[in-house]
């Protein structure tokens, strides 16, 4: 409470308002354009004093990564100015706060809204490593939240790296640092990729790998060669599982790669909600209407399924609300129209087996977001061949609608 009665340091073209919070050698505050536009915007001050040499090389660094890089999922470094006193970085302003808070505030996340947030820091760490760039610092507390929209911020510890270069120096949070930071010493790019797994741990189970009531007691834990496990009774989906248990990997050597992570189908950057999401699904629909219309059912209805994975996430991506409704009545309408083609090529008996396996392996590559629909077609083949019943493919049909319907709402 005593900090917060400082009064904020003046800068010349910026009003500088409440504390938000503040580091090692730098405090934020939130603060508004001078003039007509009163843009907020977050201002880090770095009292020069309290740098030593190297908190001024990160400074440094950060100033520069950020001067350079412009990503929807990444802080904006917006201006930076310096007086007599201090080292002032103008920064773009997210008004949600950062990821821990949101998480203790829920106190976990359920996994479809952990994956939403996952694929955005995917998207962001696969556009720093593709300009070899390690963030070396990621945790809940460095990860902003702008409405649904999350951006790293805080690159401080981040570092200009080739995948091949290694480093030393220990930096980084110990909950969130790979164990060779601290048990070698000796450690490259691929510690972004093991605390990123901790930050999908703590969202899903609301506690981090390493959770310790002393410092002593996790050193332990870091020191340890047991393999990491999932909490006891952990609900989560297979593929989930998976990806939290690659990037968990105490060796970095058998840890997932950036490229498989990139590609690993819970990640999914396929189907990520973004500004393209809508453009695709659109274009998916007019080729099902196009098939629905010439009779072709089968292939219509894959091709309504393909295009509600793209629509799902383009309504999460439309923050308009009205445009959100609208979006929701006419994906309402397109699953309706799949449920009735459904019924349609179920009592189809023309529908051959070569046929059938084409149209679900068209299926089956669109399935990551409700995969329940690969049973879509079974009811079309003889039943030796498909093994289920029709009611229980009816079920899980329906299932899957429900699966979808609930995305719809939320």
């Amino acid at each position: 409470i005593m900090a917060s009665s400082f009064a904020p340091p003046k800068l010349a073209d910026f009003i500088l308002t409440e504390r938000l919070g503040s580091g090692t050698y730098a405090t934020v505050y939130k603060a508004y354009r001078k003039g007509d536009t009163r843009e907020v915007v977050a201002v880090k001050v770095v009292g020069k004093k309290s740098l030593n040499k190297a908190s001024m090389e990160n400074l440094l660094t950060e100033i520069e990564i950020l001067k350079t890089i412009r990503h929807p999922h990444i802080v904006q470094l917006k201006d930076f100015q310096w007086d007599n006193e201090n080292i002032y970085l103008i920064l773009e302003w997210c008004s949600g706060g950062d990821l821990s808070n949101f998480i203790r505030s829920r106190r976990l996340l359920p996994e479809r809204v952990a994956r939403r947030f996952l694929q955005q820091i995917a998207c962001a760490l696969q556009f720093l490593h593709n300009h070899n760039i390690s963030h070396l610092d990621l945790k809940p507390q460095n990860i902003l939240l702008s409405g649904s929209i999350l951006k790293l911020a805080d690159f401080g510890f981040a570092s200009y790296m080739s995948p091949w270069d290694e480093q030393s120096v220990l930096r980084g949070s110990p909950l969130y640092m790979a164990p060779e930071m601290v048990c070698r010493r000796q450690y490259d790019s691929r510690v972004d990729l093991w605390s990123v797994g901790v930050i999908l741990y703590e969202t899903l189970f609301g506690r981090t790998p390493f959770a310790s009531r002393s410092y002593a007691e996790l050193e332990e834990k870091i020191r340890s060669d047991k393999p990491i496990e999932l909490p006891a009774g952990a609900r989560v989906s297979r593929n989930c599982r998976d990806l939290l248990l690659r990037l968990l990997e105490r060796d970095p050597d058998t840890r997932i790669t950036f490229t498989q992570f990139f590609s690993h189908p819970w990640v999914d950057l396929e189907h990520m909600p973004d500004a393209e999401s809508l453009g695709k699904a659109k274009e998916l629909v007019l080729k099902a209407v196009q098939k629905d219309q010439e009779g072709q059912r089968s292939a219509a209805l894959s091709l309504y399924c393909s295009a509600l994975e793209h629509f799902v996430p383009a309504i999460h991506y439309e923050t308009d609300r009205q445009r959100k409704d609208a979006l929701r009545q006419k994906v309402s309408q397109y699953v309706a129209r799949a449920e009735e083609l459904k019924a349609m090529v179920a009592s189809d008996n023309r529908l051959s087996f070569e046929q059938f396996k084409s149209t679900r392996d068209i299926l089956r590559g669109n399935t990551l977001h409700f995969p329940r629909y690969r049973y879509i077609m079974y009811t079309s083949l003889p039943q030796e061949e498909s093994g289920m019943e029709d009611n229980d493919t009816l079920d899980l049909y329906q299932q899957s609608l429900g699966e979808l319907l609930l995305a719809l709402a939320g």
